[in-house]
């Protein structure tokens, strides 16, 4: 079987627990992306979780989990041990 490493490419990625508490307290602060994302109906926020359209079905983010924004404007919960191996931050 071969091996593949994934390319280089930059994502925007959100704590889940960030957004639940803009959603609720300061709807202003919720990144615009985020926004316009739930005017489109993708999200769902509830008070513990929130709930994403994808084209695999409707997923739940909790609160300790990470939503990413991927290469083609999609969105996906992530779990926070699979997100920081993963991912690292860009200066």
């Amino acid at each position: 079987m071969a091996k593949y490493r994934k390319k280089p490419v930059v994502i925007e990625a959100w704590p889940i627990i960030d957004l639940l508490y803009d959603a609720e307290h300061s709807w202003e602060s919720l990144p615009l992306p985020v926004q316009a994302a739930y005017d489109e109906g993708i999200f769902v926020f509830t008070d513990e979780a929130l709930f994403v359209k994808t084209l695999e079905g409707d997923h739940r983010g909790e609160r300790e989990d990470w939503l990413i924004c991927g290469v083609a404007g999609e969105f996906y919960p992530c779990k926070p041990d699979i997100f920081e191996a993963t991912y690292e931050a860009v200066p």
